[in-house]
């Protein structure tokens, strides 16, 4: 049986890829041995820009409708006087720096950083709270350093450019490898797994001749 490789676009400042990602890791889960999500950036704030504190906190008001979704993940307007984060990048960096090591610590990372930002109002962009989460997850310290180095960033814009030439404007954005098609949105988790039984069924068909 072929494995169904689903490259998934994403952004840790997303709301709408937050409930993505927690659908498709459901889907993960189901399919085991199926179904391998490859996670790649797409930075909706490519560039470090502060915000002023008090029209953040209104906009993360509007969180509560992604939140009311079916599926979905833990949504809290953020609280307190935690500026908010200024741009993407650094969140990708420590998230694939924890891939590194293995996929499980990629896992416990990624999710962490999805639940700091949207439910813990932590500036996910600050390098000291970032190193608090990767060592809440108990990630090797020594580990951390690699999320500060020119190949991890590279491999980052690397990502957020290949999404751009696949014509991708937005996130979340997930397609099969070997495929350019592309689906956008967060979609419902039966439209997922509907999308994905088919992709598994086409790879498990006999070739003909």
């Amino acid at each position: 049986m072929s494995l169904v490789r689903l490259i998934v676009y994403s952004d840790y400042l997303c709301p709408w890829c937050y409930n993505a990602s927690v659908r498709l890791r459901i889907l993960e889960d189901e399919f085991s041995s199926e179904l391998e999500l490859v996670w790649r950036s797409y930075l909706l704030r490519p560039e470090p820009k502060a915000r002023n504190l008090e029209k953040f906190r209104a906009y993360t008001q509007s969180w509560t409708r992604p939140g009311a979704d079916e599926d979905s993940g833990t949504f809290r307007p953020w609280e307190g006087d935690t500026p908010p984060p200024t741009h993407s990048v650094p969140a990708h960096l420590v998230g694939k720096a924890a891939a590194a090591i293995d996929r499980a610590s990629f896992h416990r990372m990624h999710d962490a950083l999805l639940q700091a930002y949207f439910a813990g109002s932590r500036d996910i962009s600050d390098e000291a709270v970032l190193q608090a989460i990767w060592l809440e997850q108990g990630l090797p310290e020594s580990g951390f350093a690699l999320s500060q180095t020119e190949e991890i960033l590279q491999e980052t814009l690397e990502d957020h450019a290949e999404a751009q030439s696949l014509g991708i404007t937005g996130a979340p954005a997930a397609r099969v490898e070997g495929n350019e098609a592309f689906l956008t949105g967060a979609l419902p988790l039966a439209m997922y797994r509907r999308w994905i039984e088919r992709q598994i069924a086409a790879r498990s068909a006999p070739a003909t001749h």
